[in-house]
Order: C-alpha cells, then sequence, then structure tokens
C-alpha cells in the first residue's frame, strides 16, 4: 500500500512529535451513502497504520451540525420547506422521534462505523460553538476581515460581491448571511446590518452567529490541531476550499494547513455521477454494512489508491469481489503490501468469509430454503468443513440473505416450488421428465453432481433434444424458472425421492 505508507511517511515528517488527528467531515443534511465510507475508511486505515509505527493517533468525524438545511432530500416530507435556512440541529427528526434532524441522520453514519469497527470520535459543531470553543477564530477572522476577502478572491480567481460576508447570523432561528459591521470582543458581541440595511446587534459567544464554511474549515483545523483531512476531489481544485482554506490558515490562523489526502468518488457501475444525499442516488451506508461484511467494504475501499474513482456493482460484482478477497486470504506467498492491506481490512474484525466460493454459497443457501445448517450438511457432502470453517460459513450467510434480499439479479434468486402443474408442461417435456425420473430412480445412493450431470446428457442424446429442451422444464418444475444453478450439482443436493416425484409432476 504505497500510497498509504507515502501519506504516513509525510505526516510523521511534518509532526514528528505529539498524537496526531486525522480528520473526517461531513453535513447530515440526508442519509449517509457508501460514498461517505471512503473518507472515514481512509481517515481509519491513516490512523491505523500511524499506531503500528508506534505514534498516537486519533480519527476525529466533525458533524456540521449547525449549518443550515439547504435542500430536501427525496426521502423526506416536503413539509420540511418550513426548515430550510434553519440549522439541521435545530430541525426536528423526519422520523418523528425526539431527536433532531442532525442526530436522526448522523446515527446512521455512527451505526456504520461501530460495524466496520471504525475507532472515531464524533464531533458536533453545534456543540462547539454553543460552548464558545470556536470564539478565538471567530474574533481572529473578523479582525482580519480585509485579508479574508484578499485572500479568497487571490487564490480563488473570483470577486466577492458587495454581499459577501465572513459570518452567518441566527436570526429569527434561521441563519442569515448578514453584513459584518463591527466586533466588540470585550462583550463578545457583533454588529451587523439586516436585509433592509438596519444596525443590529447579537452575541457571538454561545453558537449566535457562525463563520462561513471557507473560514470555518481552516478556523477548525487552527482549533483542534488536525494534522491530516482526506475530502472530496471536488475541494481540491485549484483555488478551490483546500487552497483558500492552507492560505487562510497561514495568514489569519498563523497555522499550518493539515495534509490533504483527496479521494475520488464512489460511483454505482454504469453511472458517471457521484452519490448523492440529497437525491438519494446512492447505496445507503447501513444497507451497505447490512448487506457486505465489514472487512469487504474495506477491501473495496482501500485496494485502490484514494485517488482512483471507484465503481462498485452490488448486483453483478459482489460475488467477484468477495471471490478476490477469499483468494487473496488464502494466497500462501503474499506480498508486504499484500499483507499490509489484509491487516487493515481486517483490523479489529473477527473474519466472515469462508473459503467456499460466494456464487456456491448462494446457491447451496437458496437450495435449503435459507437454512444454515441444512446449508452445511449439504456442503460437507463435497469437502470436509470444521468447526471453525461452520462458523464462517453461518456468518458469511446472514450476510447472503441480506443480499438475496436487497441487490441480487433475479436470475440468481430461487426457491423451491410448493406445488406444480402438469398442464404448464408440454407432451414432449412431460415425457423427458419421466425418463429422468425413472433414470434418477435407479440411480446408486452417493451419485454426485456429475453422474446427474451425464444422466441428462445421456437422455438428451438417446432422445435427440435441444439443450433448451433439456434444462428449461427442469428448472421449470423446480424453481419456476428457465433457468438456475448447475444442474447436475443441483439434482444431486435435492431429497431423492421428493425429486423423483416432482419430475414425473406429482408433488
Amino acid at each position: 500500500m504505497q500510497w498509504l505508507n507515502k501519506i504516513v511517511d509525510e505526516v510523521m515528517t511534518r509532526q514528528p512529535e505529539g498524537e496526531i488527528l486525522v480528520e473526517s467531515g461531513s453535513s447530515p443534511s440526508g442519509t449517509y451513502h457508501m460514498g461517505h465510507l471512503r473518507e472515514l475508511i481512509t481517515c481509519d486505515s491513516i490512523v491505523i497504520e500511524l499506531r503500528n509505527r508506534g505514534r498516537q493517533a486519533k480519527h476525529v468525524a466533525y458533524v456540521d451540525d449547525l449549518d443550515g438545511l439547504r435542500k430536501i432530500p427525496v426521502n423526506v416530507s416536503d413539509d420540511y420547506q418550513k426548515y430550510l435556512g434553519r440549522s439541521l440541529c435545530d430541525i426536528p427528526a423526519p422520523d418523528g422521534s425526539d431527536r433532531s434532524y442532525a442526530e436522526q441522520f448522523t446515527q446512521g453514519l455512527i451505526d456504520a462505523c461501530a460495524a466496520l469497527k471504525i475507532d472515531v470520535e464524533f464531533i458536533y459543531s453545534h456543540t462547539k460553538y454553543r460552548e464558545g470553543f470556536f470564539v478565538p477564530a471567530i474574533e481572529l477572522a473578523l479582525d482580519n476581515v480585509e485579508q479574508i476577502r484578499q485572500v479568497l478572491e487571490t487564490i480563488s480567481g473570483h470577486k466577492l460581491g458587495d454581499d459577501w460576508s465572513p459570518i452567518q447570523i441566527n436570526e429569527d432561528s434561521y441563519l442569515k448571511k448578514r453584513r459584518f459591521v463591527s466586533l466588540d470582543k470585550t462583550n463578545k458581541i457583533i454588529t451587523y446590518e439586516d436585509k433592509d440595511g438596519n444596525s443590529k446587534t447579537i452575541g457571538y459567544g454561545a453558537g449566535q452567529a457562525k463563520l462561513d464554511w471557507r473560514i470555518d474549515w481552516p478556523a477548525r483545523w487552527w482549533r483542534l490541531g488536525i494534522g491530516v483531512e482526506p475530502f472530496g476531489r471536488d475541494h481540491a481544485t485549484k483555488g478551490g476550499s483546500y487552497d483558500t482554506g492552507a492560505a487562510l490558515s497561514e495568514k489569519v490562523f498563523n497555522d499550518k494547513a493539515p495534509l490533504p489526502v483527496p479521494y475520488d468518488f464512489v460511483n454505482l457501475a454504469g453511472d458517471t455521477k457521484k452519490m448523492s444525499a440529497s437525491k438519494g442516488t446512492g447505496l445507503d451506508a447501513v444497507g451497505v454494512v447490512k448487506t457486505l461484511p465489514p472487512e469487504i467494504v474495506r477491501f473495496f475501499m482501500l485496494r485502490y489508491p484514494p485517488a482512483k474513482r471507484l465503481y462498485f456493482d452490488p448486483i453483478n460484482g459482489v460475488a467477484q469481489l468477495i471471490d478476490e478477497f477469499s483468494e487473496l486470504l488464502a494466497k500462501p506467498d503474499k506480498t508486504k503490501d499484500e499483507e499490509q492491506l489484509l491487516a487493515i481490512c481486517t483490523n479489529n474484525l473477527d473474519t466472515t468469509i469462508s473459503k467456499v466460493p460466494f456464487s456456491h454459497l448462494v446457491a447451496s443457501y437458496q437450495a435449503v430454503l435459507r437454512n444454515p445448517d441444512k446449508t452445511i450438511e449439504l456442503l460437507k457432502r463435497e469437502s470436509e468443513i470444521d468447526d471453525s470453517e461452520q462458523t464462517l460459513i453461518k456468518q458469511e450467510l446472514n450476510f447472503i440473505g441480506e443480499w438475496l434480499d436487497n441487490w441480487a439479479p433475479e436470475d440468481i434468486k430461487f426457491s423451491l416450488k410448493e406445488s406444480i402443474n402438469p398442464d404448464d408442461f408440454s407432451d414432449e417435456q412431460k415425457g423427458y421428465l419421466n425418463r429422468l425420473a425413472d433414470e434418477i430412480a435407479a440411480a446408486p445412493a452417493d451419485a454426485d453432481g456429475e453422474w446427474f450431470h451425464k444422466a441428462i446428457y445421456e437422455i438428451k442424446e438417446s432422445m435427440g433434444l435441444t439443450p433448451q429442451v433439456v434444462f428449461k422444464p427442469i428448472y421449470r418444475a423446480l424453481i419456476g424458472k428457465d433457468q438456475g444453478p448447475r444442474a447436475g450439482w443441483f439434482l444431486s443436493i435435492l431429497d431423492r425421492d421428493w425429486l423423483i416425484k416432482r419430475l414425473r409432476l406429482e408433488a
């Protein structure tokens, strides 16, 4: 993991002593999606590697819950239009609980981090502002308004309008951009102009005023002492928010900006746009950690450098992703990078992935009506499975069940039909199925998938049938579909008496 080692080498050089703080940050404006997990997992990997090298390190997740609500997410009622501009921490939760809007959506991220065993401390913007933590930053910023304006215009290349203000004022419970006039540091009071140009005053020691976000970010770095900050590549453009933040850190806060770690987005396969919480375009973070084992989520995010865009295919890509991880686990001659990757992916986690290929587990689990114990019995017919492997398989089956319910394509999902209607089959199909039933009735007790496979093809040849005529009626009789798992193997695992009756269209 050269990219990770390079980051850790650099931050240790920049900060040779003391605890290193690694920060992630987001606004709880809606449901957190899979893309948000990349930032959190990247931070976690940096902290793990720093600790492995003997350094004290901590991951803090900054929740911008003092931000105003800017748009209504697709899963929130339009009734919330009345809250546009109000701080997220002061809006009631859409689920009707006694929590705030911010608390409801942040909880999803907290739950996802717990499932992924991410060691992180959540810090809330409204708490910091309202306890006076940012008073020194507010005063320093408002003492240097013209310098801030000059920095923003010079670095961004855009001239700020006359309505620009370094602060937002909480006016009648809504955050408003208001023209700053003066600062009284003795009494902790700001003088500003309201929308009609009238002079107004407000305190700033208890969260009544908030710094503009381009100033708030470097103020946070300074006050918290952040050493490393991963962030989306949209903040890393030339003249963008990181560049302006770094310049303000130096010229206003007399500080050094944290080491930047820009990362590209996580897109759904075939989608050209990044996931969006407000638009509902993406997989929610909680759903992801319920459906994928935690080490697989971490593996997906960490096997490529942060600068590479990731594409996730929940339908057709999961089997390959899990099998690749399983193969890496079993690889006898792992490289140093592979050992490091696996160590970070499984940090503080109990392994969930078994040695059985994912697609085989999916088919076996469904063939026994999603019964974990019967799945084990079925797999034991094919190979020896010790107790520890059985435990892994049962854990993995929990995630497979979620995948089948939420993401799996219809052509993968199946269950045995409870009843059969002979009228659904042609005379030719009935004749073929009866012939197959007779062959199976005479089969040896230990007949395996290969035996059944040969029996199917021998009948096909003797009756001069096409492959479609051979396989389609089998699947329709058993699972009510035109296709399904490997026929020979599938027939071999079913109860013999039931199978014979079903092929004769009796059961």
